[in-house]
């Protein structure tokens, strides 16, 4: 299948579905919180009830248009309402409130790891509720299923990337930035796996060179980063393997199962007049100022991009940027510290190292821990004044996470400054040397490399306690001259 690839160019684009962190629905007064009991967020307007009219949240508007500007896209004079029409079990009124010709935000792009990817539009639109399967059978073959209509009704913004990706990892790129900026700008928690971001991912094939593409397949609701990769890495050879049997690819929605890691038909698929679109009539057009779009704009918190950017402009690598900005809390936690005036490199590098450790270890945030941003900070003070050298920091980083413990105070109560006083450091090196005459030989035979293994007894001995540099100066002073 590799060398057939070699034959086509992939076309992907994706949809985006970022359900908004609102504390009400789009149109109705009832939460929105993820993981209550079944129907119990639910209200008549919510239900679709006779003579109910919607009335619009206005802070599902100021998050579209937040999250329009982070993308680069215009914020139109005029927007509006329409109604989708579809029957399905889980969709109370028997149509969605959604946009169709006006949406809020048209026009942008994301650049994502040095490629520029366009995206058509965002617009705003209800959530479904959700269809529980169940039976003796399981999900497979269930023989009931129930329905939740908590989710109806939730604000979602659906955001549309013009088919400029590649490959599958590219759209992975692309849906991880987007996350990430959703989230940076507290807009949508980005929780693939509970469902409040989803993804429908458009694939087709045409031959390498070709300006026409093929006839697209749509992926629905993929809920992680690696099934979207493999998702789309299995409908490339999918179709790939079709039009080399000299069939036609079919426009059509397809589900993917990550158990048995293969996509399968739905239904065909629905075009724009299938749907039957019309303004809503309960709804006016909204009419969104120049000033309304400058006022988000002017309190907007930095995106990830600037923030990798600033990091590394404080000698960071462009990886532990990378990583940091990937985990909002590090990142969070991070900038506190350098409030503090703590050394960028040295807060890094316990971020990087002890700290994601023991998170991952834990399977727990940085929330999670009793480790203060000012407490870090006096460690990395200390570390800097000589008072304790780095390993011991190393050391005592992971009790100040479980405990909360200012590291002065573990220092004191465990009597572990640092040993600095050359005297004193002298009169350990002299035993360590005394202690092994034969390794004293050989370093004098050549072997200088042993002094690494001096170092370390002198450490050991002290208990990690001596001046690193200090110990190394004096036991090479001292070898040289034995």
């Amino acid at each position: 299948m590799e060398d057939l690839r070699d034959k086509y160019e992939v076309v992907i684009g994706l949809e985006v579905h970022a359900q908004l962190k609102t504390k009400s629905k789009i149109f109705a007064p009832d939460g929105c919180e993820f993981g209550h009991e079944p129907n119990s967020q639910t209200s008549p307007i919510t239900l679709g009830m006779p003579g109910v009219l919607p009335v619009l949240n206005k802070e599902v508007v100021n998050m579209g248009i937040l999250t329009g500007l982070a993308l680069n896209c215009e914020i139109p004079e005029r927007c509006k309402f329409d109604r989708k029409q579809y029957f399905y079990p889980d969709l109370p009124k028997g149509y969605q409130i959604s946009q169709y010709d006006e949406p809020i935000c048209v026009n942008g792009y994301l650049d994502v790891k040095g490629k520029r990817i366009g995206i058509t539009r965002a617009h705003l639109e209800e959530d479904a509720g959700k269809l529980v399967h169940a039976g003796a059978d399981g999900l497979a073959g269930s023989s009931y299923s129930l329905v939740d209509l908590n989710r109806a009704g939730t604000p979602l913004l659906e955001i549309v990337s013009e088919p400029d990706m590649r490959s599958s990892e590219e759209a992975r790129n692309y849906m991880e930035e987007l996350r990430n900026i959703v989230r940076y700008i507290g807009v949508c928690d980005g929780n693939l796996e509970e469902g409040s971001m989803r993804c429908d991912a458009n694939i087709s094939i045409m031959p390498k060179g070709s300006k026409e593409f093929g006839t697209r397949a749509e992926i629905k609701n993929v809920n992680s980063f690696s099934a979207l990769q493999r998702a789309i890495e299995y409908e490339i050879d999918r179709q790939i393997e079709i039009v080399e049997d000299g069939g036609q690819v079919v426009q059509e929605t397809r589900l993917w199962d990550d158990n048995s890691r293969e996509t399968r038909s739905m239904r065909g698929k629905e075009d724009a007049h299938d749907y039957r679109y019309f303004p809503e009539p309960d709804l006016m057009p909204l009419k969104i100022s120049r000033e309304w779009v400058q006022e988000i704009k002017d309190n907007m918190p930095e995106l990830p991009q600037a923030k990798r950017e600033r990091y590394m402009s404080l000698g960071l690598s462009e990886y532990d940027a990378s990583v940091i900005v990937e985990q909002m809390g590090l990142a969070l936690f991070f900038d506190e510290v350098l409030k503090t005036g703590a050394s960028a490199k040295i807060a890094v590098n316990f971020i990087m190292g002890e700290i994601a450790a023991y998170l991952k270890e834990e399977h727990i945030e940085i929330t999670d821990t009793k480790l203060t941003p000012e407490n870090l900070a006096e460690l990395i003070s200390l570390i800097e004044k000589n008072t304790i050298s780095n390993n011991i920091g190393k050391q005592i980083i992971i009790d100040m996470m479980k405990e909360g413990t200012k590291a002065s105070k573990i220092v004191e109560d465990r009597g572990l400054s640092q040993i600095s006083d050359e005297s004193a450091i002298k009169e350990i090196c002299q035993k360590v040397v005394d202690a092994n005459p034969e390794q004293v030989e050989k370093y004098k035979g050549g072997k200088v490399q042993l002094l690494g293994f001096f170092v370390g007894q002198v450490m050991k001995e002290t208990k990690g306690r001596a001046n690193p540099k200090a110990v190394n100066d004096l036991m090479k002073e001292l070898l040289d001259n034995v």
